[in-house]
């Protein structure tokens, strides 16, 4: 697991943690709810982390309109992290990934 690290900058103010890859690291992603919501988004995960082990917590809102799958992943750089996010993206499926 990775640690965070936090650098101050000269004027005080904290910059954005650093991560040291690879790491785990919690992606949550959200959409319309639909049967196979869960199914897609742990395959897309797959295709970015394969030693993904199908792992994953799934909410749904209160009025059922809204799926939120949460799975950790093994993050090895920047790359990697924003190729998920697009596919996910553009997927059309996805409203938001955190």
């Amino acid at each position: 697991m990775s640690d965070l690290i936090v650098n101050q900058q000269q004027n005080g103010q904290q910059e954005a943690p650093k991560i040291e890859f690879p790491c785990d690291y919690p992606v949550k992603v959200m959409g319309d709810a639909a049967e196979d919501f869960v199914e897609f988004v742990l395959g897309v995960v797959l295709r970015h982390d394969h030693s993904f082990n199908g792992k994953h917590d799934l909410k749904t809102s209160r009025n059922g309109r809204f799926h939120s799958v949460t799975v950790v992943i093994t993050a090895t750089g920047k790359p990697q992290l924003s190729a998920l996010h697009q596919e996910l993206m553009d997927s059309g499926r996805v409203k938001m990934v955190l």
